[in-house]
């Protein structure tokens, strides 16, 4: 009974160990299994973070590009647009001047009215471009008095003159007041009094005479100013504008009454032509860059094999026999002491044997296969000649080497 007891405990006791040990051995093996995952985990977040850092910067670089882009067409539209476009409209006003030194009694002028343009901006650029048509007008604000209702038609006369003074071009024009009747003019005066008598509206009339339709600044002679006259001694003018509006055609039309669309489109011209520039430069710096790697590589390889020289090799044909080799090396040994004798008879020094193996340059032709053949045709030949206790040549001993 005591040994059934003991081997029972003995076996409670191994279990317990073999539990124990299957416990203890769990944690390695997990440990063991959860270390390549852990790795592969790494790497895949590595490779993860580094596609992703890598295409944020692309995606930054090609943004940065359009942008530029963006704003070198819109540079370009503009520029394009202020030196295209000319000025649009010019006003100016005229300030009459006349002569006083006459008879004071007359309630006539002494001369006619008169006023000097200047068509010149900023006393550098002109106003009027060349070959562009432009409307030129007077506005003149006279008051409905007695004497100008009396006065009828007057003339207006513009004399166009250059640089020099020359008069390149002068027209006139008649006008006169609006007529009105006398009922016409006591109704307004009794509806606007209020507004009469606190002066905030006043019995004028506002006068505009069209004297050029259609003028062309000559490209030879350009207009610098202009000489208004009106010819009337007893003319009331409270003030008087002149103006000159530009008519275009074609693009100028469009990009004038169409300036948001012509603006698009331009930007967009700019930007689409740039960026195919940019993208042909892009192609052409990677596929050169390219093309100049592997240039420099071939000439590199060329170089190196030009550098290590090979030994040519002299092979008998697979029917010739051994006395055919010994006659090959008394006739070397011949011509080596006709190449003796005829360089002592020169005079100059035998060169070493090393410098006397004939070399060849590499030829691209022959591929690794055809060199491993030579080499073991040259190690069998050699173990040939070994066996059969022959002297094995010179040049034998050559190929074994290559």
């Amino acid at each position: 009974m005591q040994h059934i007891e003991t081997g029972l405990e003995g076996g409670s006791a191994g279990v317990a160990g073999t539990r124990r040990r299957s416990g203890s051995s769990r944690p390695g093996t997990m440990g063991a299994v959860s270390s390549p995952v852990l790795h592969w985990m790494h790497d895949v977040a590595s490779v993860t973070l580094l596609k992703a850092r890598r295409t944020l910067l692309q995606a930054g670089i090609l943004f940065c590009v359009l942008v530029l882009l963006l704003w070198v067409s819109i540079f370009l539209y503009g520029s394009f647009y202020y030196s295209y476009m000319p000025t649009v409209s010019f006003s100016t006003p005229v300030h009459f001047y006349y002569t006083s030194n006459c008879d004071s009694s007359e309630s006539a002028l002494c001369s006619f009215p008169t006023a000097n343009i200047s068509f010149m901006k900023n006393e550098k650029d002109q106003v009027m471009a060349v070959g562009q048509p432009y409307r030129i007008s007077l506005e003149l604000e006279m008051p409905e008095s007695p004497v100008n209702e009396q006065l009828g038609m007057f003339m207006v006369k513009l004399s166009c003159y250059t640089k020099g003074g020359q008069i390149v071009s002068s027209v006139g024009r008649s006008t006169m007041l609006h007529y009105r009747s006398s009922l016409l003019q006591t109704m307004s005066t009794l509806l606007f009094s209020p507004l009469l008598l606190t002066g905030m509206a006043e019995q004028k009339q506002l006068i505009e005479v069209e004297l050029i339709s259609d003028y062309k600044a000559n490209a030879y002679q350009p207009t610098v100013g202009a000489v208004i006259e009106i010819h009337s001694k007893r003319v009331q003018i409270y003030s008087s504008q002149l103006r000159i509006h530009a008519y275009f055609t074609g693009i100028r039309y469009v990009l004038y009454n169409f300036p948001i669309t012509s603006a698009v489109i331009g930007v967009a011209t700019n930007f689409a032509f740039l960026s195919v520039i940019v993208l042909f430069s892009y192609l052409q710096f990677v596929w050169g860059g390219k093309e100049e790697v592997r240039k420099r590589m071939e000439r590199e390889n060329s170089q190196k094999e030009l550098d290590s020289p090979k030994v040519i090799e002299i092979q008998d044909a697979p029917g010739s026999d051994v006395p055919h080799t010994t006659n090959e090396e008394s006739h070397d040994s011949k011509m080596s002491e006709k190449r003796n004798s005829s360089d002592v008879l020169d005079g100059s020094s035998l060169p070493p044997e090393s410098e006397m193996e004939l070399r060849q340059r590499p030829r691209p032709w022959m591929s690794l296969q055809q060199n491993l053949l030579m080499f073991r045709f040259s190690r069998i030949s050699n173990g040939i000649f070994m066996h059969s206790g022959v002297e094995t040549p010179d040049y034998m001993f050559k190929c074994g080497k290559t």
